[in-house]
């Protein structure tokens, strides 16, 4: 963009102290976009669901679940500072039905917006597609996290090739000392650790992971299942730990209280670095085909981590080439065979973690940033170069 002035950019999405992944996400690549100083420091507009207590990153909050909020927002931004908008996009983080509140918003703003999407549904409700057609249509970008999801996008939501980008997830650089010596830290040395991680939901497939550690430990008693987090918010609030008793009740059924172990917090960046570093295996058994980005995948990819995966669309992507295993949706029989399979060949794990590492350091956050800002410029030139055309 041919000016001397600096870029004011604003995201709005859910943002810590909201326990989200998508608010960790955001916060993660702000951060990081704080330290090139060739724009202004971003700013946040919160989505919010009760009192949150910002820092002072926030700049608004916007109401989630109230529908004048939406307008009211457009109104603030139209008479603010900001040069671009990017707007995080899930279906559970916006008020109306499947989240169409937001649509009020973008009716009524008047400065230009670029869209990130965190789920590409391939068989979307009517409702649902609508949204997202409306939300790319007018969008000068959409972001999408994987380059699977872009047929999708251009034959389900009629989104021109041109106006997509295709930028990693970040995961953080954080320094940690060697995995036995975590283990030890942890006391779980002599252990073989598998480990699952993230805000947990029934849409984590958690007791098939579960079944497939009972079929394994008898010819390896040392394996030991970490489920790392506490249970989704929005999860608490409709059921309690009904999912959490659920799969206790599997534990306790297969005699599993020695190879499955709960850590039942909201973990730092700096626990999830390390609780990923020690283990062994790093698994997600999604129950969930469309899932466009995890996340949890992310960050095992970019530490290196031999990664058993169902085959939801982020993780095809992520684990093509040997990069990884793919198990069976909803099969622990399959995961069981991925299990053994690492465990009887280290060789093998050990290419495959070569060649997910190599991948993982492209996604860096400090990497991924400088691909962000190189967008917001190259869109605000588009945005620069109509306007004298007009």
């Amino acid at each position: 963009m041919k000016t001397n002035k600096k870029i004011n950019i604003a995201f709005l999405s859910t943002y810590p102290p909201r326990e989200c992944g998508i608010a960790t996400f955001t916060q993660d690549l702000i951060n990081e976009l704080k330290k090139i100083k060739i724009i202004n420091a971003p700013h946040v507009i919160a989505i919010s669901d009760q009192e949150y207590k910002y820092d002072n990153d926030v700049i608004f909050e916007l109401q989630q679940n109230d529908r004048d909020s939406y307008i009211k927002l457009a109104d603030k931004l139209n008479k603010s500072n900001i040069d671009l908008l990017v707007i995080e996009h899930e279906y559970g983080i916006y008020g109306g039905e499947w989240g169409e509140y937001i649509l009020d918003l973008i009716k009524y703003l008047k400065i230009p917006y670029v869209v990130t999407l965190h789920t590409v549904l391939s068989n979307p409700l009517d409702k649902q597609k609508y949204i997202l057609k409306e939300l790319c249509q007018r969008s000068l970008r959409i972001i999408t996290m994987a380059k699977n999801t872009i047929p999708l996008l251009n034959e389900i939501y009629n989104v021109d090739d041109k106006k997509i980008d295709v930028l990693p997830h970040g995961v953080p650089n954080i320094p940690v000392i060697s995995k036995e010596s975590l283990k030890r830290k942890y006391g779980y040395d002599g252990k073989y650790i598998i480990s699952t991680f993230g805000l947990i939901s029934p849409g984590k497939g958690l007791e098939y992971a579960i079944e497939a550690i009972a079929k394994v430990k008898n010819e390896y008693p040392n394996i030991l299942y970490l489920i790392l987090g506490q249970t989704h918010p929005n999860i608490i609030k409709l059921h309690g730990e009904e999912y959490r008793n659920k799969l206790i009740s599997i534990i306790n059924r297969l005699n599993l209280s020695d190879n499955v172990k709960f850590i039942n917090k909201y973990l730092t960046k700096r626990e999830i670095v390390e609780y990923l570093k020690l283990s062994d295996i790093y698994m997600t058994p999604y129950l969930g085909k469309e899932q466009a980005v995890s996340g949890t995948l992310a960050y095992a990819a970019g530490l290196g981590k031999l990664i058993i995966s169902t085959p939801y669309k982020y993780a095809e992507e992520v684990l093509s080439d040997g990069k990884g295993l793919l198990a069976e949706f909803r099969d622990s029989d399959s995961l069981a065979k991925c299990i053994e399979f690492v465990i009887n060949n280290p060789d093998k794990k050990r290419i495959m973690e070569e060649k997910i590492k190599i991948y993982g350091e492209t996604m860096m956050w400090n990497n991924v940033a400088l691909e962000y800002v190189e967008m917001f410029f190259r869109t605000l030139e588009e945005v620069n170069s109509d306007e004298r055309a007009v």
